[in-house]
């Protein structure tokens, strides 16, 4: 029996389970994957937003200027990659101008502070690389990028650090209050808790129909996206935006918090909420939306291209608290499209505040504070380096070449509460396999290493979890298979 059962390991379910294990209480995050982010928070632009775009009054709008605003002390503390570049908006009309000046107007009503309209021999002059036609756009000093894998994994690491348990490959098929007690069927068997948090994403419609009055909507939206290599310098310092439209903030550049320059998303709604193929059709309108504002774009520094699904509510809002109409103590943070990654520290502060009062959880009588994340061999300097290598032989072993990753990076990433099981685990707890090789050199190694500590068969590594398995067999099955056909 848990006190709490959390849905859904993305970023909003593990800053709730951060929060929450500041009380008292048996908690745990179920993940129908196989590892935290790995839905939309591994896929998606990084971009802590000021909160200009979001409507006054909504949901959208408080949680996006609160969260936003607790971000540079989270990330400091869990030791995050996290970069305040500000952003444009740019315009290449007086409509467009219009347009700004109805966001600038927004932004003052949800509290958003510095925003300014510049025009276009300002804009040059921060901005060289934008096209010269530009007219006019909104200067967002306070917007800011993070990797936002790594926060998830941060707040995911802090809070098992503090108790909470992690159970993947776990989706929640169906939940029914009984007895003052809720039932969660899993394919591991029925989970039971005095309360449960749905942050499920994509899937969680389907949980929330189950026991509502108020049947909602959740519409899969895929945004693709070019990531180009971190050797070419991004051309620009601030992240671009263009005027947004009617399904989203529309097609920007930015530079990563690791260096790289991100173009898109696109915006496309579909059936599938698993479904993250790239399209033809959907890189083109990225590279065409990226051209009106750096004429000079090219893909010869792409190294990747990749897409995320958004979770977006037919509502238009967040849709956060208990759930409307349910037996008492189910909650639910559903819906949480853009700027859900900005919005999710006061997210989880909030509701996690609700949950524990309505529960009456009594505080943690100890509360480990968090152990940062690993300064990366690569952005160490000679002294460190050397340090490093005194204390672990294993520094001195590079095994990602392209981005300078070690074998003692990639053994940690393993060990840590959470750990690595797959070769995208290893990627994006250290970046091997980020660079511009893709993980052509460095996977067979990873592979070995995962091996090695999980005392498995390499048979048994997968790239993602599923059915991605690198290998299919031995040589020896091979060899005996072909003399059985002989």
């Amino acid at each position: 029996m848990y006190d709490i059962v959390i849905i859904g390991a993305g970023v909003i379910g593990c800053a709730l389970a951060q929060k929450l294990s500041r009380y008292s209480g048996k908690i745990a995050v179920l993940e129908a994957f196989e590892d935290v982010a790995d839905g939309a928070s591994k896929a998606n632009s990084g971009i802590v937003h000021a909160g200009f775009d979001a409507k006054p009054g909504t949901k959208k709008a408080y949680y996006n200027v609160r969260g936003a605003n607790m971000y540079a002390q989270l990330a400091r503390e869990l030791g995050v990659p996290y970069q305040p570049i500000g952003a444009l908006v740019i315009g290449f009309t007086e409509e467009d101008r219009a347009t700004l000046n109805t966001l600038l107007e927004q932004g003052k009503k949800n509290g958003v502070k510095e925003l300014r309209i510049i025009e276009r021999d300002e804009i040059l002059a921060l901005e060289p690389n934008t096209n010269p036609d530009v007219l006019c756009a909104l200067l967002a000093p306070t917007s800011a990028v993070v990797s936002p894998y790594e926060m998830t994994l941060a707040l995911s690491y802090h809070a098992a650090q503090n108790g909470v348990e992690f159970k993947f490959n776990c989706p929640v098929s169906k939940v029914y209050e009984d007895h003052d007690t809720w039932h969660l069927e899993t394919p591991d068997g029925v989970i039971e808790t005095r309360a449960f948090v749905n942050c499920a994403g994509i899937g969680a419609a389907n949980i929330h129909n189950q026991i509502s009055d108020e049947p909602i909507t959740i519409i899969p939206r895929r945004g693709e996206y070019y990531l180009l290599d971190s050797t070419v310098k991004c051309p620009f310092t601030r992240t671009m935006f263009q005027v947004p439209g009617k399904m989203g903030k529309g097609v920007l550049i930015s530079p990563t918090a690791h260096g790289n320059a991100l173009l898109g998303p696109s915006a496309e709604n579909i059936e599938d909420g698993t479904d993250t193929r790239t399209t033809r059709q959907g890189l083109d309108f990225v590279l065409d939306k990226c051209r009106l504002t750096w004429p000079k774009v090219t893909t010869r520094p792409v190294i990747t291209t990749f897409s995320g699904v958004r979770a977006h509510p037919a509502t238009d809002d967040f849709i956060i608290g208990p759930v409307h109409g349910a037996p008492d103590n189910a909650f639910e943070a559903i819906g949480i499209e853009s700027p859900g990654l900005s919005a999710a520290p006061a997210i989880a502060e909030e509701l996690g505040e609700l949950v524990a009062e309505h529960l009456k959880l009594p505080a943690a009588r100890f509360f480990r504070a968090p152990v940062p994340l690993l300064k990366p061999f690569a952005a160490m300097n000679e002294k460190e380096r050397a340090e490093a290598c005194r204390k672990d032989a294993n520094y001195g072993r590079i095994v990602c070449r392209c981005e300078v990753v070690t074998e003692a990076e990639i053994r940690d990433a393993i060990r840590r509460p959470v750990g690595a099981k797959s070769i995208d685990g290893v990627k994006r707890r250290t970046r091997a396999g980020m660079g511009r090789c893709q993980g052509g050199f460095c996977s067979p190694r990873v592979l070995e290493i995962l091996c090695e500590e999980l005392h498995c068969s390499p048979l048994d590594i997968t790239k993602c979890g599923g059915n991605s398995k690198l290998l299919v067999g031995t040589l020896d099955e091979i060899a005996k298979e072909s003399e059985r056909h002989e």
